[in-house]
């Protein structure tokens, strides 16, 4: 079946929900955009994603990249995609104007991106490394690299690729051992290996600048003595054109459970030439603006092929006559069965709510980048580090559950490569792994962001629920909300006071899981409130599905709670 955009849910979400005019009111960069814009760019996502994307999806997946002698080969289609893709200038589509692009807010851009996600996972990939290059460039880089590189990438005639990992390293970036030598001209010599390269090589650009964490001579140990360095494909010319091949390589490709049509490099770099991004040893401060915006896109991915396979597993329900059914005469569809209705609710559940907090986290990024009222940045800046890992984390944990539910909806036939249910599964595994394990955002969420400073972010992200809801109209789940709040701000202050290291460890997954439960709670009964102004069939579908979350996912909280506390006491 071909992909719809749920265009009417997002629009609810930026005008109803979250109101991003109202939100952005006093940032200049966005004054120029309205909801008509937003709806208008959305309707052009939708139709890219299901005319361009979707078709070259499963041939994607079955042809993979290929690898010869260095150079690597995109599927079938692929090529074309990306040429139409930044014609289209869906690679421009938040960048700042200075530099050619259209300055949008990454509050909309997730929903473009999700809609890119559910139809083709492997496609998306190589546009966000490149988004998430050209955003840290934008904020570290000299102004001469930028006036450089930035227009290029931007347009999408250069891409971008994000080179950490090291075979003997893993997620432990403190052991990396490439290394950086300073020449004459200021520029620097880089040699090393990189695994895991997303993008890495691939035959759709004309050139690919790689951002590559490096050790200078004499560098401190550890993540203080890593620096960051601009390393592009091609050197360039005195006039900016492309010259000679730089010292880097691709070693091979990995060969993978899923997204086989985007492009895994073994990179070698061999006296590469790299310039300085941000200052000696600052390559980890400076590479997580690109890590925490590629975190969100990650998570992102779990919602978008979470959506894809809701769609999928709906209509099949609804097409698939099996059994009997009460009040229906005949053979019945399965939707009419409790267990696939369950199955379709909790898909939609945790898929709606994922795309508020998309949005509300998106929302906080662009008032971190963009306010000139420093209250509202520092506030901004607080609570995207909050939310970030629960995002990544929730999002892709869920995405996984949920194209598993939906594949589980088809029977057999959910197991067979015609439908396209195994792939999504197998598509949205590696989003619990990459830019990060969901086990160390949990270290993240419960090490930084709660315990480190002393429950400061959890009590503004309480306070900011506990004012939102003061006005929403009474009801039960308002209630178990106000319980559910006070429970959390009790547990998560018995884990600053009691817990070591080594039991924040045992109980950070299990503490991430419990915080995105209670915020998906939150996120239910604001879509609640606000479609109370809406046509009385959507209000309904809205009531049925809160009520649902509510009584039979919230629930989940209160084992992961009883596990935290057993290695409280």
């Amino acid at each position: 079946m071909d992909y719809q955009i749920p265009h009417q849910e997002m629009m609810f979400l930026l005008k109803d929900v979250f109101d991003l005019q109202q939100r952005f009111t006093g940032i200049e960069d966005f004054s120029d955009f309205d909801n008509e814009l937003y709806g208008a760019i959305l309707e052009e996502a939708g139709k890219f994603a299901t005319g361009v994307l979707h078709p070259i999806n499963q041939s994607g997946d079955e042809e993979a990249c290929q690898f010869d002698n260095g150079q690597v080969t995109t599927p079938k289609g692929f090529k074309e995609a990306y040429q139409a893709f930044v014609e289209g200038g869906w690679q421009s589509l938040t960048a700042s104007p200075e530099f050619g692009g259209q300055g949008l807010p990454k509050a909309l851009h997730v929903l473009v991106e999700e809609s890119f996600y559910s139809t083709n996972t492997s496609f998306c990939l190589y546009g966000s490394l490149t988004a998430g290059a050209y955003h840290l460039l934008q904020a570290h880089a000299s102004q001469e690299l930028k006036n450089v590189y930035l227009p290029k990438m931007i347009s999408g005639e250069w891409s971008g690729s994000m080179c950490l990992t090291e075979a003997h390293a893993g997620s432990d970036l403190g052991l990396l051992k490439t290394k950086a030598e300073p020449q004459a001209d200021d520029s620097y010599k880089i040699s090393g290996s990189k695994i895991f390269i997303t993008g890495g090589e691939q035959d759709m650009s004309e050139n690919i600048v790689h951002l590559v964490l490096a050790r200078l001579p004499n560098a401190p140990a550890g993540p203080k003595g890593i620096s960051l360095f601009l390393v592009p494909k091609y050197k360039l010319n005195s006039d900016g054109s492309l010259g000679e091949q730089n010292g880097v390589v691709c070693g091979s490709i990995e060969h993978k459970m899923g997204i086989k049509a985007s492009s895994t490099c073994v990179m070698n770099f061999d006296d590469a030439e790299g310039y300085l991004i941000g200052g000696e040893h600052q390559g980890l401060r400076c590479m997580f603006t690109m890590m925490n915006l590629e975190r969100l896109s990650i998570g992102i991915q779990g919602i978008g092929l979470g959506e894809m396979a809701y769609q999928q597993a709906d209509a099949y329900a609804n097409d698939r006559l099996q059994g009997r059914a009460k009040d229906h005469h005949g053979t019945a569809p399965i939707i009419k069965h409790g267990d696939v209705q369950r199955m379709l609710n909790s898909m939609q559940a945790f898929n709606q709510a994922g795309r508020a907090l998309g949005i509300w986290l998106g929302s906080y990024l662009d008032i971190a980048h963009h306010s000139q009222v420093q209250e509202k940045v520092a506030e901004a800046n607080a609570m995207a580090a909050l939310l970030t890992p629960i995002a990544k984390a929730f999002f892709t944990d869920m995405g996984y559950e949920v194209c598993t539910t939906g594949q589980q909806c088809f029977g057999g036939h959910g197991y067979v490569k015609e439908w396209g249910m195994e792939q999504h599964v197998r598509d949205a595994r590696i989003a619990q792994i990459y830019e990060g394990t969901n086990g160390i955002q949990a270290l993240d969420l419960i090490g930084r962001k709660l315990v480190a400073n002393q429950g400061a972010y959890i009590d503004l992200l309480l306070n900011t629920i506990r004012t939102d809801i003061d006005n929403y109209a009474d009801s039960s789940m308002k209630s178990t909300l106000t319980l559910k709040l006070e429970e959390f701000a009790s547990l998560s202050k018995a884990i600053v006071e009691k817990s070591d290291a080594e039991i924040q460890q045992l109980i950070a997954c299990d503490y991430l899981h419990y915080s995105a439960l209670i915020i998906y709670a939150y996120l239910w009964l604001k879509m609640l409130d606000a479609a109370q102004n809406q046509e009385s069939s959507f209000v309904n579908k809205k009531q049925k599905l809160a009520e649902f979350y509510f009584k039979r996912l919230l629930p989940r909280s209160l084992g992961l709670k009883a596990s935290i506390e057993s290695e409280l006491i």
